[in-house]
């Protein structure tokens, strides 16, 4: 069966995590398999790659020590990928390929499909997993051993227009996202949040895949916007949009109210001088804290980590999937790891202190909420990201 889920994996993706290791150790009787889980190829690839690289530090951190305690005897944590490639049957099937290998713990999916694909799929596998959807119905009552690793748009994009308005003058928005849950969901939300602060909006969607988007924008840039938000359009496509506005001539800000990936979205569209003026939802606080998570990444797997923040936000799920079966005392009990999941206390030690969110909007308090980033460029020059402390 691992020959059925390295075949799954995009060959880009596939080469590149081939060649990563994690630290030697003494072999035991106890070897624990965890998945992660993603689009691993495409344009959402980054967001894909930072959940697997989540993993891998996560295990590489229990390894360091040994192995992770379970009961009376320490467990060698290896990291099994999935590309689900951004598609509820891509979930789906991953579910089933990761349940044959005997994994019953999944650092992902990332997308609204892909959660909707995953869910009732993880309940027949026994199966615990973590998506980073910002869909309507990413967590579910009837589906509880699936847990959210961040809010979505609700919980942080008023915030992040407040933050805009005191840079620029926006009357008016367009969003443009994908054409599936992925895109309208997350447009739904962001559309109240500007209407809430008094800014009229209009939307596009594109067929996800796109690499044209040049009849999208000429609709765009028809409704005369002030601003532009590229929503939760993976971040290689939003840099692609970001590339044509700006050779399409317009010089309004572009914001990104629909997940991290900032330094791809600078990569693909060009650069500072290219982006010029943008704001957006940094996923996590921008501190020294965070980012010595970088450099612990480079010390334990031997690399630079490439997925900025987005591996930031993915790693306390990580963590805290292996607290949890440490504190259950079994790699095979899914219903005792969940359990104490829950109980366990919402502090990272990189990410601080946050709190279990969700029971609102779900009806189930399996989110994790900590302090979050909002990031400003102003004409070319970054100016920074603001913390805002989580709240229920």
């Amino acid at each position: 069966m691992q020959a059925s889920v390295t075949r799954a994996l995009a060959g880009a993706a596939l080469a590149g995590l081939a060649g990563w290791s994690l630290p030697v150790m003494a072999q035991s009787g106890c070897e624990l398999k965890i998945g992660s889980m993603g689009p691993m190829s495409g344009g959402a690839a980054q967001w894909g790659l930072a959940m697997d690289g989540a993993a891998r530090m996560a295990a590489a951190e229990v390894n360091a020590e040994g192995g992770l305690k379970v009961d009376n005897q320490k467990c060698h944590v290896t990291v099994v990928p999935y590309d689900s490639k951004y598609t509820a049957d891509g979930a789906a099937a991953g579910s089933n390929a990761l349940a044959a290998e005997g994994i019953h713990f999944i650092i992902g999916p990332v997308g609204s499909p892909e959660a909707t694909g995953i869910k009732p799929i993880l309940a027949r596998n026994q199966q615990i997993a973590w998506n980073a959807s910002y869909a309507k119905d990413a967590l579910a009552t009837r589906y509880p051993l699936m847990f959210h690793i961040s809010p979505g748009p609700g919980g942080w994009a008023d915030s992040v227009i407040k933050e805009a308005l005191k840079h620029w003058t926006i009357k008016s928005v367009a969003l443009v996202a994908p054409n599936d849950q992925g895109g309208t969901d997350i447009v739904s939300v962001d559309e109240v949040a500007y209407k809430d602060n008094g800014i009229k909006t209009s939307s596009e969607y594109y067929q996800r895949g796109a690499t044209n988007f040049a009849p999208i924008i000429t609709r765009l840039l028809a409704a005369n916007p002030d601003a532009v938000d590229t929503a939760s359009s993976p971040p290689g496509d939003a840099g692609v949009i970001v590339k044509q506005l700006r050779l399409a001539g317009f010089k309004g800000p572009i914001g990104r109210n629909g997940g991290p990936g900032t330094e791809e979205v600078l990569r693909v569209s060009g650069g500072m001088d290219v982006l010029k003026d943008f704001y957006w939802y940094n996923g996590a606080a921008d501190t020294p804290q965070t980012h010595a998570i970088d450099t612990e990444y480079k010390k334990l797997l031997g690399k630079d980590q490439t997925f900025g923040s987005s591996l930031w936000v993915d790693l306390p799920a990580a963590r805290m999937t292996l607290q949890a079966i440490s504190a259950a005392g079994t790699i095979d009990d899914v219903q005792k790891v969940a359990e104490a999941l829950r109980k366990l206390p919402v502090d990272d030690p990189n990410m601080g202190k946050g709190v279990w969110s969700g029971q609102k909007q779900f009806g189930i308090a399996q989110e994790l909420m900590f302090p979050f980033g909002i990031g400003i460029i102003k004409d070319g020059k970054d100016l920074g990201v603001t913390t805002i402390e989580p709240k229920l």
